[in-house]
């Protein structure tokens, strides 16, 4: 038998250390979340892109009473800046929470199926997404989605 142990360095930062550009991502996220559509589960979840042009897009949750028909806040803005952008790379994703009155106290992290839109947009740009999730004062940060996700699927497994 062989055990084989994989680690993921996480950053953990408060607001104040941030970069202004990561503070303005990470306020993008934040705003974001007051546009979530999320009758049902009240959980508003806000998305912010950074694209390699300096442009911002964000997106939110948009909840479906079918609930498999609604979509994360993290590939509604993907897709978009995918369809918009398509030459334009993603540097940066910023993902925020809004429950119960407040910014959520707990990490919130990308959904599996989010991360696998994340690895693609990797892939398709050559190139890490930095993955900063804020949580109520405090941001964590992963240098990739990659990193996230060490044994994941990938173009590589259909060639």
């Amino acid at each position: 038998m062989k055990q084989i142990d994989l680690t993921t360095k996480i950053t953990v930062y408060s607001y104040d250390e941030c970069t202004e550009v990561e503070k303005s991502l990470i306020d993008a996220a934040k705003e974001a979340t007051s546009n979530a559509y999320a009758p049902y589960s009240k959980f508003h979840v806000g998305a912010a892109l950074l694209l390699e042009n300096g442009k911002i897009i964000t997106g939110n949750n948009q909840e479906n009473a079918a609930y498999p028909s609604g979509l994360c806040a993290e590939r509604t803005a993907v897709f978009y800046a995918n369809a918009q952008y398509p030459d334009q790379k993603i540097e940066a994703l910023a993902v925020a929470a809004f429950y119960n009155e407040k910014f959520t106290d707990d990490l919130i992290s990308p959904c599996g199926s989010c991360r696998q839109v994340l690895l693609e947009v990797e892939s398709r740009y050559n190139s890490p997404v930095k993955i900063m999730l804020y949580k109520n004062g405090e941001v964590y940060v992963a240098e990739s989605m990659s990193s996230l996700m060490p044994l994941s699927f990938t173009k590589d497994a259909l060639e």
